[in-house]
């Protein structure tokens, strides 16, 4: 593997390669926040130069058999060429191209990402639109974030991505988007309640709400730490949603579930009637069924009793959200307030029949 080190230039052009395909290289080493031009990436694919960020060349020899650092260059060269990497950045293309169809995406918002080993992940870079994403626009990070390989610099919210990774040794596939009606919930400070649909009670049920923080820093990052064993959807307050499964194609159908929900009950919330709920002996055969399929849920150990999340004021949509795994029992005051409108309730609809 023949390298060319341009890790002191912040911008590479096509200019920065003339010399590239006549020494017959095979690898470019740039800074990890290098830009590279249009035309320079599409001279790298026409070549099958592969770029890798963020190591410089050995200095006696620029092959990779010469040093150990050289040999780890094609270790990553080979995965991020790989068949599986392959079928990876063409999933992640098409999810991509069906959150933008759906509108869970706009400009160059969301990301997304794939643990393809043990400490690499492929993922998205930053500011591109998912509806033009190409395999070869594709990044590949290590667990702390540091990029290892891809013509593009990767997004600054990877490193959500690997704290999920970090904490849910299951996790291979997450997906952070924007919809518009999970995304309601979220910069209004609730969650959804429970035990009302079937389907989103199987996939995702109780949800989570992380507090929020600046986006794409590491403060950022760490918010959903207290959550992601336990919820596989958790709602960022003030930004949006972020999923995780066992493959990216998966966890897009979560964000799929999850913001469809949310807009069934704003929906049903018009017609001017109170929710009706699933049982609680019903609402257990659903999780019996989510168990079965191994996806997380803080009920799992739970009472069939309290099994149900519903709002502190009868028919609405929506409710504080409890800590990660406690009991979903009233206090006083809550009931006290249930009494309340249910009574102020009883005698509106009294005095209309007078």
């Amino acid at each position: 593997m023949k390298s060319i080190d341009l890790t002191k230039e912040k911008v590479i052009t096509l200019g920065d390669l003339a010399s590239a395909a006549q020494a017959d290289t095979t690898e470019l080493l740039l800074s990890e926040n290098a830009l590279v031009t249009p035309s320079a990436l599409e001279f790298t694919e026409q070549h099958r130069i592969s770029i890798r960020r963020g190591l410089k060349a050995p200095a006696a020899d620029q092959t990779a058999a010469a040093t150990g650092t050289g040999a780890a260059a094609g270790v990553i060269h080979d995965l991020f060429t790989s068949p599986e990497a392959a079928a990876v950045k063409e999933e992640i293309c098409n999810v991509g191209r069906k959150l933008w169809q759906r509108q869970y995406v706009d400009g160059n918002g969301g990301n997304i990402s794939y643990r393809i080993g043990p400490n690499a992940v492929i993922c998205t870079p930053t500011l591109m639109s998912k509806a033009d994403l190409r395999p070869q626009d594709l990044c590949m990070v290590d667990l702390e974030g540091k990029q290892l390989a891809g013509g593009r610099p990767r997004t600054s919210e990877i490193l959500m991505h690997l704290e999920i990774y970090k904490e849910v040794p299951e996790a291979k596939g997450v997906v952070h988007c924007h919809p518009a009606h999970a995304t309601a919930y979220a910069i209004t400070g609730r969650v959804p309640p429970t035990c009302v649909i079937p389907e989103y009670e199987v996939f995702i049920g109780k949800v989570a709400l992380s507090p929020y923080e600046t986006p794409g820093t590491p403060e950022f990052a760490r918010t959903v730490i207290p959550f992601v064993k336990n919820h596989n959807t958790v709602l960022l307050a003030n930004h949006g949603i972020v999923c995780w499964a066992d493959t990216v194609t998966h966890a897009e159908w979560y964000a799929e579930v999850v913001d469809t929900y949310c807009w069934t009950l704003m929906l049903a919330a018009q017609l001017g009637a109170p929710l009706s709920h699933i049982t609680s002996d019903k609402a257990a055969d659903l999780l019996a069924i989510k168990k079965r399929l191994g996806l997380p849920d803080p009920r799992h150990e739970l009472k069939e009793c309290e099994l149900c999340d519903l709002p502190e004021i009868p028919g609405s949509i929506a409710m504080q959200p409890r800590a990660c795994g406690t009991s979903p029992s009233l206090n006083s005051a809550e009931i006290d307030a249930i009494v309340e409108a249910v009574t102020d309730r009883v005698v509106a609809a009294l005095s209309a029949r007078k």
